[in-house]
């Protein structure tokens, strides 16, 4: 069993700033690549931005320079900090983590519930 569990997420003023986290816990091997996808309303889920496990990061156009993540290895967990906050920047923040189960072969990805974050004035 394993699981992501995200938090951090909430309301802010346009402009403002909040800090994501995302725990990986179980029955776990080994954490890969991890990263961040967001929803807005009525749109597909879009990558973020991830960190592999060397701490090598990548970020999408819209938030580069705005937004970091970050990672500690040792609590199998990641972090989002994001500045500048827009309306843009309104939805579903879920996490992802490529990772390897004990008792299971080869590497499998797995999704967080979601965190909420609304930017509005």
């Amino acid at each position: 069993q394993v699981q992501l569990v995200e938090s951090g997420g909430g309301l802010v003023q346009p402009g403002g700033s909040l800090r994501l986290s995302c725990t990986a816990s179980g029955s776990i091997l080994g954490v890969d690549g991890m990263g961040w996808y967001r929803q807005a309303p009525g749109e597909q889920r879009e990558w973020i931005a991830d960190i592999s496990s060397g701490g090598r990061t990548g970020y999408a156009e819209a938030v580069k320079g705005r937004f970091t993540i970050s990672r500690d290895n040792a609590k199998n967990t990641i972090y989002l900090q994001m500045s500048s906050l827009n309306a843009e920047d309104t939805g579903v923040y879920y996490c992802d983590a490529a990772l390897r189960r004990l008792g299971v072969p080869g590497t499998g990805h797995y999704w967080g519930q979601g965190t909420q974050v609304t930017v509005s004035s």
